[in-house]
């Protein structure tokens, strides 16, 4: 096998290591990095909606105190308000959803379902807990889900809320009486959840590693050709011409050509050592003649 052959073997095979090698943690880092990336996007979402939330109780709803008294307003509640503001948001970001899951619910569309359900009681159970990050199966894939707690903090949250005679009557009137009551200050009575599918982090990561192995191929590629092209230029080249001369002269033929090299490297050492060579054979070869 020839040295060039040997030389790309060796150079294929350290490439091809260090290729799957950076494949399989670059993979990895990504997938992590675009996963947290998600939950950032999904905790601005649930400020968000935090923010609307505070923003109606504290400046909305008492502007419509009178008005509540003859036609309840659900814009006038946080719930609704934030649910409102994000589906809005998902016009743009539709991978996204948002739910405030309660599992007493004055509005029907807030009762929490069973998966929902499991992620309240955790933290029923653990009231101090501030955030669980978890994933689900779905009928479309894994999905992603960041939850909050929603305790009542304001005891003003109770006067719709704590019995239904205390409840304004036109709520009542909209909703009825048979849920969204008997809530109690420092419970917790439900969750925020911002929702995405897997296939998101998944999708963003895939595209980022593409992009790197794409990329590191093209250097390797590149240095493979250049490499490949030194190699010929400073050694290959100059050892083919060297065998030549070396090769003729072991067959008797002195006029083959001169070993001559200007390089101080290796070869050029070489070279010199068989110009030596070749210049005591033929002295030798004077003498045995005469």
């Amino acid at each position: 096998m020839k040295l060039i052959w040997k030389f790309n073997l060796v150079l294929l095979s350290i490439f091809l290591i260090g290729f799957l090698t950076a494949g399989a943690v670059s993979y990895r880092v990504l997938q992590n990095n675009a996963r947290e990336e998600i939950l950032q996007h999904a905790r601005l979402m649930m400020e968000a909606a935090l923010a609307s939330r505070a923003y109606t109780n504290t400046q909305i709803k008492p502007l419509l105190d009178t008005q509540l008294k003859y036609t309840f307003l659900p814009q006038s509640v946080p719930a609704y308000a934030a649910t409102e503001q994000f589906n809005d948001i998902r016009k743009t970001h539709k991978d996204y959803s948002y739910k405030e899951a309660t599992l007493n619910p004055t509005n029907p569309r807030d009762r929490a379902n069973d998966w929902e359900a499991d992620v309240v009681n955790i933290f029923r159970q653990a009231p101090d807990t501030p955030e669980v990050i978890g994933e689900r199966d779905t009928p479309t894939g894994r999905s992603l889900y960041l939850a909050r707690p929603i305790q009542i903090k304001n005891g003003a949250c109770l006067v719709c809320h704590s019995t239904i005679d205390a409840a304004p009557k036109t709520m009542v009137d909209l909703y009825g009486s048979a849920n969204g009551f008997g809530w109690k200050l420092n419970e917790v009575i439900g969750a925020q959840l911002v929702s995405v599918p897997m296939s998101v982090p998944i999708e963003r990561a895939n595209a980022t590693l593409r992009t790197f192995l794409l990329s590191l191929a093209a250097v390797f590629l590149a240095t493979f050709v250049l490499l490949n092209l030194m190699l010929h230029t400073i050694v290959i080249r100059r050892v083919t011409k060297l065998a030549a001369i070396a090769d003729q002269v072991s067959l008797g033929n002195m006029e083959a050509g001169e070993f001559q090299s200007k390089s101080k490297d290796e070869i050029g050492v070489l070279t010199e050592a068989l110009g030596r060579m070749k210049t005591s054979l033929i002295q030798a070869m004077k003498m045995l003649e005469t």
